[in-house]
């Protein structure tokens, strides 16, 4: 009850308390909201759409606020994003995030170890460096230059007892929506031991300014330097700011397959809405992936640059957050195809 009481008490500091008692109700997609507008995905986006609203509401940069709402992620040492997550399979956590401005400004790392916020590195190889992308010790290298410390090469307890779980059979099989199986009802929001391993975030800044963030720690017990969608420019994320802004959460080698983020605002370019245009893209994945497709999960998430929200999923149970210019912050179960 403690525990409730401090983040209903910290919901409301920032005039978002009203959220708690119905998480799942309004409905984001089809509607132009008021800017400024942050939409990430899953459950932890919550909490991650309160630190960048912090900054959108002083009518700060859209670039900044995606920035510092996915930190609030990377910092949970919980099975989850950053190095708290769930290791490959040769028991060591490996990073990759990338982040994307108004002005097509991208930056990128992936394979990177021992950094506790992998998206800050992916802007300061954006902002210092001639470079879009670095990979592995050499992203390392570049984050200690840059002053940023090394953390301890350890596992979170919670990763540390999957891990030893998972080397009992050493099995790979992705479980689709395991991001969101801590949910059990409307109106109960997870207490942060939630198992996903990707959150994305897309925001409208009160200038009207677009920019996004992704950032992962990939697969559990994924081979050793597996990259997904989540670092790649136009896969997992992808902003223009004639059009809008995408980024894509799931299976990443199929999110790749079809460039999900940046075939997104092409479709939103052609005119489609952005519920329609994630649409457009799934229903392409389906195509592809055909009886397979039940084994997987993927989904987009969009904003026009009219102010229009919208998402769409593979399968049923993907689930993302919306906070927009009235402070209300809530989320929303995804339309899906199977």
């Amino acid at each position: 009850m403690k525990k409730d009481r401090r983040k209903f008490l910290q919901l409301s500091s920032l005039g978002l308390g009203s959220m708690i008692l119905n998480p799942f109700s309004g409905k984001a997609s089809g509607k132009i909201l008021q800017k400024p507008i942050v939409v990430s995905t899953w459950d932890a986006g919550i909490r991650a759409n309160m630190a960048a609203w912090e900054i959108l509401q002083q009518n700060g940069r859209a670039l900044d606020a995606v920035e510092k709402g996915v930190m609030v992620t990377e910092a949970e040492r919980n099975c989850c994003v950053g190095l708290g997550a769930n290791p490959d399979r040769d028991g060591k956590v490996t990073l990759d995030a990338c982040i994307m401005d108004e002005n097509f400004n991208c930056g990128s790392v992936v394979f990177l170890e021992r950094i506790k916020h992998p998206i800050h590195i992916a802007r300061l190889v954006m902002e210092k460096t001639p470079h879009v992308m670095l990979a592995g010790e050499g992203a390392q290298q570049f984050a200690v230059s840059q002053g940023i410390p090394l953390e301890k090469q350890e596992l979170s307890k919670e990763a540390k007892k999957e891990y030893e779980e998972w080397l009992k059979k050493t099995e790979y099989k992705p479980v689709i929506n395991i991001e969101n199986k801590q949910i059990t009802a409307p109106g109960k929001l997870s207490d942060g031991s939630f198992n996903h391993d990707t959150i994305g975030m897309i925001a409208m800044d009160a200038a009207g300014n677009l920019s996004g963030s992704c950032t992962t720690s990939g697969m559990g017990f994924k081979m050793r330097g597996r990259i997904g969608d989540s670092p790649i420019i136009g896969a997992g994320l992808y902003v223009d700011n004639e059009i809008g802004a995408a980024v894509a959460t799931g299976q990443g080698e199929d999110i790749i397959r079809v460039a999900g983020a940046h075939s997104t605002v092409n479709y939103m370019q052609q005119g489609f809405s952005p519920e329609e245009a994630c649409k457009k893209v799934l229903e392409k994945l389906l195509k592809i992936k055909g009886s397979k497709a039940k084994d997987i999960q993927a989904a987009v998430i969009a904003i026009s640059k009219t102010g229009e929200v919208g998402a769409y999923a593979l399968q049923k149970g993907f689930i993302y957050a919306v906070c927009d210019a009235n402070g209300k912050n809530r989320l929303i179960n995804a339309n899906f195809l199977i």
